[in-house]
């Protein structure tokens, strides 16, 4: 059998871009290994009995600010513009979330302008001294009410947990607006790949120097296909066979219906913060663009227990996840990088971006910005 260069645990995007780079940039041979019967990690799609784009595990909507990444994975797929746009169930409305000037107004009634609304969310919000947890930063920026009507029960399902019991970050990252931006996200550059993730995967790794093996955990083949260094993107805590005891994560259960009409929804996706056991909604064709008279909705179930994919941002987590951490530090040959291996949640960007960075330092180590196996090394700035 011959040698690989790498063993690259993991087909979704953090592997299959180190995958893309080493081979194509560095000439190097690539053995993927991926437990799942499919590439394309979290983002992959497919089209259902009846004809309909879905994708598998729930939402992925692509936004980035950074115009190399974009143009990175351009050259394995056209871009669909798409801006997405969700709303809240809240008292017995539907209205924009991330809250915005259009939500104050439709929620309350009325009619204020960009600099009164923000003088109508100081005078609800309960000005905190430290912000240390996800309730502080939403009390803090908002007041409790809006707090109440918009994220406690949505972050109760989510994470089986009051957010006064979760870090700040997980609600930090949701904004607060004084405009009408009624988009999701405002990157520069957001779109979805034209003929969907997994066409997109499959032309990222169609070069000879990849091969790819499924439905194989590589714990079965470490020892038996020679490798010289292993790039890891699954859980940490998996690697080192759980010694330190298991990293928490939440997972999803996701529901398909599929129904006898064009549209069903209003918007790509709705959340439902205060009723119903599922947190949100998404239909797939308005974010696939898809004409077909049918469609297709899937409602999302936090659980405990199944895939991980949200790890769960406590202090004694962080702690847990250093011992795992500093059990890296002297591994020469074994590479850790994307959600999993580093135990935090990532936009489908910055993973990108992440990959694309160790793969710089790798062919730094290796070929120190010269020629590798007759290849010129080139590395995208990031």
């Amino acid at each position: 059998m011959s040698m690989f260069d790498y063993l690259i645990v993991g087909a979704g995007f953090a592997g299959a871009v180190l995958a893309e780079r080493l081979a194509s940039e560095a000439g190097k041979k690539i053995l993927i290994v991926d437990k799942r019967h499919h590439i394309g990690g979290n983002t992959y799609d497919h089209y259902n009995k009846d004809g309909l784009l879905i994708h598998e595990y729930g939402p992925h909507i692509f936004h980035t600010n950074s115009k190399e990444i974009y143009d990175y994975l351009g050259q394995f797929t056209s871009w669909r513009p798409y801006e997405h746009r969700v709303l809240a169930s809240v008292d017995g409305m539907l209205v924009p979330i991330p809250i915005n000037l259009n939500t104050i107004n439709e929620l309350y009634g009325m009619h204020l302008t960009s600099s009164e609304v923000e003088n109508f969310l100081q005078s609800k919000a309960e000005l905190k001294e430290r912000i240390i947890t996800s309730e502080d930063v939403v009390v803090n920026k908002v007041g409790r009410e809006l707090y109440e009507k918009f994220f406690k029960g949505y972050t109760r399902k989510q994470w089986d947990l009051d957010p006064s019991e979760l870090d700040a970050s997980v609600t930090a990252r949701i904004p607060v607006r004084n405009n009408r931006d009624n988009r999701y996200f405002t990157d520069k550059f957001q779109g979805m790949p034209l003929h969907g993730y997994t066409r997109m995967f499959e032309n990222m790794l169609s070069h000879p120097n990849i091969k790819i093996m499924l439905n194989t955990d590589y714990k079965e083949v470490r020892d038996i296909i020679p490798h010289r260094e292993m790039i890891y993107t699954g859980p940490i805590d998996y690697f080192f066979d759980y010694c330190y005891g298991k990293l928490p994560y939440r997972s999803l259960e996701f529901r398909f219906e599929t129904l006898e009409c064009e549209t069903y929804q209003s918007t790509g996706t709705i959340n439902y913060p205060n009723e119903h056991p599922y947190t949100r909604s998404t239909e797939f064709k308005y974010l696939t663009g898809q004409k077909h008279p049918k469609t297709t909705i899937v409602y999302e179930y936090p659980k405990e227990d199944g895939d991980p994919y949200y790890p769960v941002p406590r202090p004694e987590n962080a702690e847990l996840y250093k011992k795992y951490q500093l059990l890296t530090a002297g591994m020469k040959k074994v590479h850790f990088t994307g959600r999993l291996a580093t135990y935090k949640y990532y936009n489908m960007d910055q993973v990108v971006a992440q990959s694309l960075t160790l793969y710089k330092k790798l062919i730094s180590v290796q070929g120190n910005g010269q020629q590798i196996n007759g290849h010129k090394v080139s590395a995208l700035q990031t």
